[in-house]
């Protein structure tokens, strides 16, 4: 099994955390200090070490900072996470602040006074958020000061040790270009923008770049450590050496140079400059080395984000064999879930992710889970980021409805799929938020748009339908996805803050959803491929558009036909006939019965 479903720390002391982190502030002459859910890499998925903020206040979300003053505390959270918060979380110890309303520094803004300082790690954020904070600060005369020691690690007497997870090679046939090449690509790339080198900070850079994978974190398959692309293509990689075995090392070759962490600091002050940073995600550490050291500094995107984001052949080939193999073992966990619940039998949410991890473990090239399944029933999927646990786990009622977002990660591709599914008889309201819900993901997959729109530009025809009704949801409509790699990667997404240029081959989600707080929660994801297809009869200007990649049955019984459209049915029925073309042949007979049943036209 690959998830535990045992509470984090379930009855641990977090006010007896929260007042030792105080008194060890006030030895410090520190006002007070800013607790991220970050790493020194800026990534979603962190290691245990480095769950600071789950530690101190026991909020397990992918995101969300803690401010901790001498009396007051607060937690912010972006819109997903609001509900999962407030039951995590000690609301008399800490305020709950949706950040989509009251962004963290102004939050903070609203409770210092003129003298308070504050501290921060300066391995915990980038440039453009603490730069944002102290704006806001300055202006009621407070102060930030970075610390050399972060006050959570002083006093967590049991934190766990560094993630020491083996490297492995990434071969070619699934990367679809040698590493060499793709330093040399880039290192152009960092000359052009006025640079000797740049430091790459993102370790899901570092691992497409050098096509190695790694075990550091559970879910992503990424090796953790830093890394200098020089112009000329070599590039110096700061790991624990004993990730990398003989394998590795010739993979890597005599252009990659394998120094131990420790030895960072030292290297980077041998660099001439100009340095190329990344300002949203190279820690604040290596701006305050090199103010030290006086070495110019060149602001600007760390150059493998963008150069990742759009998949070349070989990469989207893996992706779409992955998604085929995913899709049978979905359809199996769906053949299971109707079957048990239509004998009666009596079923939890972790019955529901367990046997959903048993189907893909069937498959042996599975490498992971992408994510902690969400398998959230009744008021449970209204927590829009839910994770189950022993003391959470509802049994299934019938009526319920029943959200399952779930995905894996194959040598050849990562997947992430959302079903909601009926368990019983289903109202006229849940089948008509359903639709509303459908409506939108129908209206992205067929969308076709002018090159250069952003992600933002998008997102409205997910939500029109909702909007018509007066609804809305608060998350994204979509985020990119990797190969391989994060099942969350930037820069494309279809969100109101989506900036990135969308561009052929790059991977994202559809996931549009609705939620009715205490009762359920509805969300229905495919993934999708930004491509150029052809333009019609009378056409002038060349479009984008997107190409499906995950094929499984969407609930029936929660559609009502009435409210869609005749283009919307035609998609709809083609979708089903697609899914059955493409995997009755991968599933046992008994289970292409059902699936042939679940794929019949509205």
């Amino acid at each position: 099994m690959f998830q535990n479903f045992e509470r984090a720390e379930a009855g641990a002391d977090r006010s007896g955390r929260l007042a030792a982190l105080r008194a060890h502030l006030a030895a410090a002459e520190v006002t007070g200090f800013l607790i991220p859910r970050a790493d020194a890499h800026q990534g979603e998925y962190v290691a245990p070490r480095d769950e600071r903020l789950s530690w101190l206040t026991g909020f397990t979300g992918s995101a969300g900072i803690a401010i901790v003053l001498a009396e007051r505390a607060g937690v912010i959270v972006d819109g997903r996470y609001t509900l999962q918060a407030a039951q995590q979380v000690d609301t008399e110890a800490y305020e709950i602040v949706p950040s989509h309303e009251t962004p963290a520094a102004e939050w903070l803004a609203s409770v210092v006074g003129d003298g308070d300082v504050i501290g921060y790690d300066p391995w915990l954020h980038g440039k453009a958020e603490i730069d944002r904070v102290r704006a806001a600060v300055e202006e009621k005369g407070a102060r930030l000061q970075s610390l050399s020691e972060n006050p959570v690690d002083a006093i967590w007497e049991d934190q766990p040790p560094p993630p020491a997870g083996a490297a492995r090679v990434h071969g070619v046939d699934l990367a679809g270009e040698e590493s060499a090449d793709k330093r040399a690509r880039l290192g152009k790339t960092v000359a052009q923008a006025g640079a000797t080198a740049a430091v790459l900070t993102l370790p899901d850079s570092l691992s497409w770049l050098l096509n190695i994978r790694g075990s550091d974190i559970v879910r992503t398959p990424i090796v953790q450590g830093f890394g200098i692309l020089h112009g000329d293509g070599r590039c110096d990689l700061f790991v624990d050496p004993d990730k990398i075995d003989g394998e590795v090392a010739a993979h890597l070759g005599n252009q990659v140079t394998v120094h131990a962490g420790e030895a960072l600091a030292e290297q980077i002050a041998m660099l001439d400059g100009p340095v190329l940073l990344d300002k949203t995600s190279c820690p604040l550490w290596f701006v305050e080395q090199f103010e030290t050291s006086e070495t110019d500094v060149v602001w600007g995107r760390d150059p493998c984000v963008a150069a990742k984001a759009p998949k070349n052949a070989a990469e989207l080939a893996g992706t779409r064999a992955a998604h085929l193999r995913d899709g049978a073992a979905m359809i199996r966990f769906l053949h299971w879930f109707d079957t048990a619940m239509a004998a009666g039998e009596t079923l939890t949410e972790i019955d529901v992710a367990s046997r959903l991890e048993a189907f893909r473990a069937e498959d042996p090239t599975l490498q992971d889970i992408s994510f902690d399944t969400i398998a959230g029933s009744g008021p449970n999927g209204a927590i829009v980021h839910y994770r189950v646990n022993r003391e959470t786990n509802r049994t299934l009622v019938p009526g319920d409805l029943m959200l399952v977002d779930s995905g894996a990660q194959y040598p050849d591709g990562t997947t992430d799929i959302t079903r909601t599914l009926a368990t019983g008889p289903v109202t006229a309201e849940q089948r008509r938020h359903f639709t509303l819900v459908l409506k939108g993901m129908i209206a992205i997959s067929v969308t076709r748009w002018p090159a250069g729109l952003r992600g933002r530009d998008l997102d409205a025809l997910a939500r029109s339908a909702l909007w018509r009704a007066g609804l809305d949801y608060d998350h994204g409509t979509g985020h990119g996805v990797g190969v391989f790699l994060g099942v969350h990667e930037g820069p494309q997404n279809l969100s109101r803050r989506g900036e990135a240029v969308l561009e052929p081959g790059m991977i994202l989600s559809n996931e549009p959803g609705y939620y009715v707080v205490g009762a359920y929660g509805i969300r229905i994801e495919n993934l999708l491929i930004v491509t150029e297809p052809s333009v019609p009869e009378g056409g002038v200007r060349p479009m984008l558009g997107f190409e499906t990649l995950t094929w499984c049955p969407i609930d029936r019984r929660l559609i009502d036909a009435t409210l869609l459209t005749p283009d919307e049915r035609a998609w709809m029925d083609a979708y089903h006939a697609e899914v059955l073309a493409r995997l009755g042949g991968a599933v046992e007979d008994e289970t292409r019965a059902w699936l042939q049943a679940a794929c019949a036209a509205l």
